[in-house]
């Protein structure tokens, strides 16, 4: 049984005439008759009594007919919403984010994205990249939007989006406030208010604290920025922040030095798992977020 010969019935117990609803479904009488005779046999049940005058369902017809008019509309709808996701009317898409750069870097990407597909169903998760990936690759997340993306990675699809260095944000009656530029080796003596352990970046400043010869004092480890820059101006410390977002600092107690040689770079990127079917909204959106940077950076 295929879609088409309950369509057919169901016209034909619509018109009670086989000539009828052959004209109304563009096909011979023949065809048609012969379309309901081998639904007949293969549900070994009469469906209509051939009267002298019109078709008449039978009870078996009776019952077959609620039942098909409520697969029709199934069948409908399904349709209908295909095409709409087509057409991206609908969709869903799970994203992963870390916080420590979501506000500062991608919400207006979101924002617009969100106001050209109002019936796109979308769900941020905001946790570090290492987790990203993780989600990513069990199948919890469409796309990850992470820092210091992987160079190589089977198990991911990666595409580069931007780089931005990081700089030294220290209280602005610090000594190291009244440098114009820094060298990395120069905060060795420091308090460290780090990114937390499951975030990229707390990786790659330990390594460069390591490259540089010296093992960092570590008093607070956070995933929020914001949080980060009060411990900062609490006087508890420095932080390393990327300088998108430094520059979104006003405050007065805060200052910001760029490193001479920047060592450590917030590498945004885009992955998704490698060979996963991608449905036309995540594609949209991978496309959407190229164009974003390609004009925005």
């Amino acid at each position: 049984m295929d879609i088409r010969q309950v369509e057919y019935f169901a016209e034909v117990a619509k018109q009670r005439n086989f000539t009828k609803a052959a004209s109304v479904l563009h096909i011979s009488q023949p065809s048609l008759s012969k379309t309901i005779k081998n639904l007949e046999n293969e549900l070994g049940a009469t469906l209509f009594f051939r009267g002298s005058k019109q078709l008449e369902l039978t009870d078996a017809g009776q019952a077959f007919l609620i039942n098909a008019m409520n697969v029709l509309d199934a069948f409908n709808n399904l349709t209908s919403e295909l095409n709409d996701v087509i057409h991206l009317k609908k969709g869903e898409i799970k994203i992963g984010i870390p916080p420590i750069i979501g506000a500062a870097f991608f919400s207006k990407l979101i924002s617009n994205y969100k106001e050209a597909h109002p019936s796109f169903d979308m769900t941020l998760h905001e946790v570090g990249s290492n987790k990203i990936k993780q989600g990513v690759n069990e199948g919890e997340l469409d796309i990850g939007l992470i820092c210091n993306i992987p160079i190589k990675n089977e198990s991911f699809e990666i595409i580069k989006l931007l780089k931005d260095p990081l700089m030294l944000i220290v209280h602005a009656n610090h000594p190291l406030a009244k440098r114009e530029s820094i060298d990395f080796f120069d905060i060795r003596q420091e308090s460290f208010i780090l990114y937390r352990h499951d975030f990229s970046l707390h990786d790659r400043i330990m390594e460069a604290c390591q490259l540089h010869g010296f093992q960092p004092t570590i008093v607070c480890e956070s995933s929020q920025k914001d949080f980060m820059i009060e411990m900062v101006e609490a006087k508890l410390g420095i932080a390393l922040l990327p300088s998108k977002i430094c520059k979104q600092i006003h405050t007065k107690a805060i200052k910001t030095v760029p490193f001479t040689n920047p060592t450590v770079h917030l590498e945004l990127g885009m992955i998704w798992k490698r060979n996963k079917y991608l449905s036309f909204a995540v594609r949209e959106f991978i496309g959407s977020a190229e164009q974003y940077v390609t004009y925005e950076y």
